[in-house]
């Protein structure tokens, strides 16, 4: 078993120049000629900006739809009452409740979701749940769209569901964020890939100054990182806006 993954992982470096910078149909190709492992990796993107996350006016954050979603299964909890709460279970919510949620998760640490959404009458009380929720990047935030309007809640979970991703800039300068399945079809992964980046070049704060993509990578959960032409890819993004 530990040979066949040496040659495995052997074998997807082979193929991957580490001193090259790809075009982005070359680098999916070769991502998806990377993922031979039995179960259906995920496929993610690093890209380094060139922002100072420390200073408030250089926060990229944001949350967008991939054309294709991500692929996965989301389940999605909805802090709700009344006819709100009805409206998250007709659009296809996993989990909805009020007071009765809070305190199932306060009380038994339960986080057995992928996103939460709120509506605004009910932060009082999601807030207290700050301490679980926040290092897990599970707590909703008006800035990701996840704290709504009770009108608005059934549309919001049904972009979730549909693969609306959250993105935020890290303290290292890196936005990582997942961008489909190695079983999606190429066409579907470099669209969703263009669509991000188009996203973060709409999000640049005026403040930035320099280069803004400093570099882009694409890979998938147990293969090599491909690095991509980052001059090639903005001018794809002109096209895709």
């Amino acid at each position: 078993m530990a040979n066949n993954k040496a040659k495995r992982v052997r074998q997807a470096r082979e193929l991957v120049d580490p001193d090259l910078r790809y075009g982005l149909d070359e680098a999916v190709g070769l991502l998806k000629r990377c993922a031979t492992v039995k179960f259906d990796e995920s496929v993610d993107i690093a890209i380094r900006l060139g922002v100072n996350p420390r200073q408030a006016d250089q926060m990229v954050r944001g949350a967008m739809s991939l054309p294709h979603g991500t692929g996965k299964t989301v389940r999605v909890v909805v802090f709700a009452d009344g006819d709100a709460a009805r409206a998250a279970i007709e659009a296809g919510a996993d989990f909805v409740g009020g007071d009765e949620l809070v305190a199932k998760i306060q009380k038994e640490g339960w986080v057995d979701f992928d996103k939460a959404i709120a509506i605004r009458s009910m932060m009082a009380k999601v807030g207290r749940l700050g301490r679980i929720l926040g290092p897990r990047s599970l707590m909703p935030n008006p800035k990701t769209g996840t704290v709504v309007a009770p009108d608005d809640v059934a549309a919001v979970v049904r972009e979730v569901k549909g693969g609306r991703i959250d993105y935020r800039v890290e303290k290292s300068g890196i936005v990582h964020a997942p961008v489909g399945k190695a079983s999606m079809s190429a066409e579907h992964i470099s669209a969703n890939v263009l669509a991000l980046i188009t996203a973060l070049v709409r999000a640049k704060p005026s403040s930035a100054k320099g280069t803004y993509f400093k570099g882009i990578a694409l890979s998938s959960t147990m293969g090599p990182g491909v690095r991509l032409d980052t001059t090639e890819v903005l001018k794809l993004t002109q096209d895709f806006r």
